[in-house]
């Protein structure tokens, strides 16, 4: 009996992103089903109680939540083709720990760019760009975060890159100037189609911020 994979997701989410990369990394279909975050479905409230939050994969009828933990499920359930994480016990230990470093770091230093004013973004603005600094060295010289191959980390970060253009809007701030080699890399991973076709619109994420930022009162 075939698979039954279905992703509930919402179109702009950095990290239901990641797991839409992982499914086409691994050529595995699956059914969409766009859920709207301000009026959560039944379904959605079902397969995560616990967080009530977007991403969910549903595998043969059973949950599995949290976007970096997906993309470990699914690396390990379709392990024969494109390994996400490296197969070195201290390697893979790497890997996951950059990649708990952009959960643990990005996303919120991220809001304060667009979702604050004066002296609490400037310095929201300076958190941000230090720690695509500190991934940019980690990253150093290579193709990808790593190595030779696009794997975890990458999946895990380049999610961001369609958020870009917004926080440097709202920022008044420029990536491409404070971190050269990190764009560059971001270039190279939308060359692959998983990632490309998986990214949102950075225009339309653009217009969403803008949306949330009038219903906070700071537009």
């Amino acid at each position: 009996m075939a698979d039954e994979v279905i992703l509930l997701d919402f179109w702009a989410s950095m990290f239901g992103m990641r797991v839409r990369v992982a499914l086409a990394e691994k050529g595995v279909h699956y059914q969409y089903k766009e859920q709207d975050l301000w009026n959560k479905s039944p379904l959605l409230l079902q397969m995560n109680p616990i967080h009530k939050k977007i991403p969910v994969l549903i595998h043969n009828g059973k949950p599995i939540c949290e976007s970096l933990i997906i993309v470990q499920y699914i690396d390990e359930v379709w392990h024969d083709k494109a390994p996400l994480l490296p197969s070195d016990p201290y390697q893979r230990a790497q890997a996951r720990f950059w990649a708990d470093y952009v959960d643990k770091k990005l996303y919120d230093t991220g809001r304060k760019v667009w979702t604050t004013k004066g002296d609490e973004q400037e310095a929201g603005k300076k958190d941000f760009i230090e720690i695509l600094k500190v991934l940019e060295r980690e990253l150093g010289d290579k193709p990808y975060f790593g190595g030779q191959s696009f794997g975890f980390v990458d999946i895990s970060l380049v999610t961001f890159s369609c958020w870009f253009h917004a926080y440097e809007t709202f920022g008044n701030l420029s990536i491409k100037k404070e971190c050269p080699k990190l764009m560059a890399w971001v270039k190279r991973c939308k060359e692959k189609e998983s990632v490309s076709k998986s990214l949102a619109d950075e225009k339309k994420v653009l217009e969403l911020l803008h949306t949330m930022r009038k219903n906070l009162g700071i537009e």
